[in-house]
């Protein structure tokens, strides 16, 4: 079992940075990839970006060159940087893990950008 907290959301200018935080507990060791989706009102859940225990990302389209993921898997931690956040990057945030063929989700972050 894994469980996956989230933390850091906030209410944040246009253009402005956000860090968000999630903490994996449980059998965390081969926990591959973790990543980061969001889901807006009326729309689907979709992919922000990930990242594998080797370092290799994948970003969505929309956020590539403002957001970075990073993971510290000393601390059993992934980490969101978001820069130059526009509107359109509100949204309900959550963590995602893949372990022993289940996926896993942390209960989700909000994050507004609004001026």
């Amino acid at each position: 079992q894994v469980q996956l907290v989230e933390s850091g959301g906030d209410l944040v200018q246009p253009g402005g940075s956000l860090r968000l935080s999630c903490a994996a507990s449980g059998t965390v060791f081969s926990v591959n990839p973790m990543g980061w989706y969001r889901q807006a009102p009326g729309k689907q859940r979709e992919l922000v970006a990930v990242i594998n225990t080797g370092g290799s990302t994948n970003y969505a389209d929309s956020v590539k060159g403002r957001f970075t993921i990073s993971r510290d898997s000393a601390k059993n931690m992934v980490y969101l940087q978001m820069s130059s956040v526009k509107p359109e990057d509100t949204a309900v945030y959550y963590c995602y893990g893949y372990h022993n063929f289940r996926e896993y989700w942390g209960q989700g972050i909000q994050v507004t950008v609004s001026s």
